[in-house]
């Protein structure tokens, strides 16, 4: 069983950084992919950016590629750094983590991901 809590969201001027945290709590975090989405009401949750088990693979999509960064222990905490914050930006974080796969297979899927976080909401002033 993997447990997952986000940290780290709050309001910050466009053009200003943050760093969102994810604590994993659970024996078997460590062989699982994990990743970050986003929602805004209204619309769908987003794929952010993932990580393999070992941090050896990361994805991105192409609206925060260039201005965010995800990282990994095996501690099980994960993180994204992001930069260069926009209005666009602001939306619901959530962590995930998924058991379903193996290798350094990273998904983009909402749907590919079986344990989720509460979410961290971040906000963009303009």
């Amino acid at each position: 069983q993997v447990q997952l809590a986000e940290s780290g969201g709050g309001l910050v001027q466009a053009g200003g950084s943050l760093r969102l945290s994810c604590a994993a709590v659970g024996t078997t975090f460590s062989t699982y992919a994990m990743g970050w989405f986003r929602h805004v009401e209204g619309k769908e949750r987003e794929f952010v950016a993932g990580i393999s088990w070992d941090g050896g693979r990361t994805r991105y999509a192409d609206s925060l590629k260039g201005r965010a960064t995800i990282s990994r222990d095996n501690k099980g905490t994960m993180w994204l750094q992001m930069n260069s914050l926009k209005p666009d930006d602001t939306a619901v974080y959530f962590c995930a983590a998924t058991s379903l796969y193996r290798n350094n297979y990273v998904p983009t899927e909402r749907s590919r991901y079986n344990y989720w976080g509460q979410g961290t909401q971040v906000t963009v002033s303009s």
